[in-house]
């Protein structure tokens, strides 16, 4: 009886060594990708309250292919690099420009798209962006955004005296245009043209000198290995039918 109640439990010390090693073969890596939940078409909260936008559809099929999973978390972006940095979250899919400045602290995957900054005025405003840019003048934009901190090295620290106000997303500074709260906004063409699909009655008055800029999935420093796969992952995304799908289903262009 002795040996029989022995066996048994080496039976089911057995089956449970077997089923955690099976676990582990067949349960990939969940990375999380910290994303702005109002920047609609890249990435937003749709209206079942789920991840939606053309950079959670790109992800979710990187993921897929690459064979890891992905949870989507929105994040405070002001706060989303420091968040990255800290462990909270494990990447950066959204929108997010490749600057010098996030360079010198994370390391972005290759390009996979490229927008135009623009200046923002009220439909019916005569403003042009001199004007935009006089004393006096207040002009909105994401806070944390890459904007503001062009705007403020190349602009209001060389003299120019008009105001920054900031905002948590995008879509409620381009909403204060719409509202005459503010002159402007400093925007990318595609967010300009999410407000406009959505009604707003604002149009655009030109570029304001910040360069075109190239939108990359931002990763810490050491996880050198994972970069790779992203590259990899957005190498094929790119390459496949699946791409054009993605840029027709969110009307990039």
């Amino acid at each position: 009886m002795k040996k029989k109640s022995l066996r048994m439990i080496a039976l089911i010390i057995t089956c449970m060594l077997l089923g955690a090693a099976g676990s582990a073969w067949s349960g990939a890596k969940v990375y999380i990708n910290g994303f702005d939940a109002a920047y609609p078409p890249f990435t937003f909260i749709d209206k079942s309250g789920k991840p939606a936008g053309f950079d959670i559809d790109a992800v979710n099929w990187i993921a897929k292919q690459m064979k890891f999973n992905v949870k989507h978390q929105p994040t405070d972006w002001a706060a989303i690099v420091p968040s990255l940095k800290a462990g909270k979250i494990d990447f950066i899919a959204s929108g997010m420009s490749i600057t010098p400045e996030r360079q010198a602290q994370v390391n972005f995957t290759e390009p996979y798209w490229q927008v135009i900054q623009l200046l923002v005025v009220k439909k019916d405003a005569n403003l042009t962006v001199k004007q935009c840019l006089e004393p006096g003048r207040k002009i909105g934009l994401l806070r944390g955004s890459a904007e503001s901190k062009w705007l403020t090295d190349h602009m209001l620290k060389k003299g120019y005296k008009f105001e920054l106000r900031f905002y948590d997303t995008t879509p409620l500074a381009i909403e204060d245009v719409a509202n005459g709260r503010i002159d402007a906004a400093a925007v990318s063409n595609t967010a300009l043209k999410e407000a406009r699909d959505k009604g707003l009655p604002v149009k655009s008055i030109g570029r304001y000198g910040q360069p075109d800029v190239n939108y990359g999935y931002a990763v810490r420093k050491e996880d050198t290995g994972f970069l790779k796969t992203l590259n990899e992952g957005l190498r094929k995304l790119k390459a496949s039918p699946y791409w054009q799908e993605l840029i027709k289903k969110w009307d990039m262009k």
